[in-house]
């Protein structure tokens, strides 16, 4: 599911820089997908909520601190359902727990803003299931195809990209 003009605006926006750069997976790569500043674009980040909001079929959309939040609000305002936060960590005052927001018993769609081995998806995936949610998909807004799809799957996930690294490099 790739979306073209999703595509045209990641690239028109600067969001796809070249050079040497050190992922969160500890992978080094020749370009960077910066879907976090991107989003700070009111434009794009509404665009990102409706493409997800068409794939539908969820009562809950979560997403992990700090990149899969705008995308989650953004979600959750276009089709109208509510949202749920996935901490980085436990808090150990107030409120405790990794999940902000009523997950239990409900399908929930994660969303990330990129994917690259699934580490922060899994993550998540796990907190919401221990709190009674139902995963059994994630929207990323940028696959970079190095085995998020085949990690997500061991969990018996599915991972659904509006945008591949291979689309990038096409653009």
């Amino acid at each position: 599911m790739v979306t073209e003009k999703l595509l045209a605006q990641l690239v028109s926006s600067g969001a796809v820089k070249y050079g040497d750069f050190l992922l969160a997976s500890g992978e080094r790569s020749t370009y960077y997908v910066d879907v976090k500043t991107a989003a700070t674009d009111p434009a794009l980040l509404r665009l990102i909520g409706e493409e997800i909001a068409q794939i539908g079929g969820f009562q809950v959309v979560a997403g992990v601190a700090v990149g899969g939040i705008p995308i989650a609000v953004a979600s959750a305002l276009a089709s109208g359902m509510p949202y749920a936060i996935v901490r980085e960590k436990e808090k150990a005052h107030g409120r405790e727990g990794l999940i902000i927001g009523d997950v239990a018993g409900k399908d929930v769609l994660l969303v990330e803003d990129v994917t690259t081995s699934g580490g922060s998806a899994l993550f998540g995936i796990r907190a919401l299931r221990t709190a009674g949610a139902r995963v059994l998909r994630v929207v990323t807004v940028v696959d970079r195809e190095q085995g998020a799809g085949a990690t997500l799957a061991q969990e018996g996930v599915i991972l659904i990209p509006l945008v591949r690294a291979r689309d990038l490099q096409k653009s």
